[in-house]
């Protein structure tokens, strides 16, 4: 069972190692962590993804609440929440599979952001499964480099007016 969550923190030094500290202390696993600054200087939005059973997730929100630097905890599945994550990644083509990957970025909405003779840089920005698809249509060809930001998420519009 996968749960998001976002973090506002105290935006200062030492603050994300304290935060890794306690999963890694209490042997819960981060599948992604994405932090950056909020429209507030001061404060930064971290947003964790981890896995676990109910007692898990139930823990890791506590223990989050308790730290110090921590303003706010909120947590949701991955159904409550829109979620995105950026991908860039360096192929070596060739003749023969330039057009194979070109459409691979066409289906997947990926776009071709920089390009040599020999090779060429995608970027998709999608949900993170999409993002392992594009990898996984991309393994017939010569997969350079990928760099990838972790998720990051904000709870879906729920309009309260009827």
């Amino acid at each position: 069972m996968k749960r998001i969550y976002s973090v506002l923190v105290e935006n200062r030094s030492g603050v994300l190692c304290k935060v890794a500290g306690l999963f890694s202390r209490r042997c819960f696993n981060i599948d992604s962590l994405a932090v950056g600054e909020t429209d507030d200087a001061k404060v930064s939005c971290m947003t964790i993804v981890s896995s676990g059973d109910e007692r898990t997730i139930e823990q890791i929100e506590k223990q989050l609440n308790k730290k110090l630097d921590v303003i706010k905890v909120k947590t949701f599945g991955e159904l409550q929440s829109i979620s995105r994550e950026l991908m860039l990644v360096k192929v070596k083509y060739n003749k023969s599979n330039r057009r194979d990957i070109m459409e691979v970025c066409d289906i997947l909405k990926a776009s071709i952001v920089d390009m040599s003779k020999h090779y060429m840089v995608i970027q998709i920005c999608d949900e993170p499964e999409k993002i392992q698809l594009m990898l996984t249509m991309l393994q017939s060809v010569s997969v350079v480099e990928v760099a990838r930001t972790g998720t990051l998420a904000l709870p879906k519009c729920i309009d309260l007016e009827k």
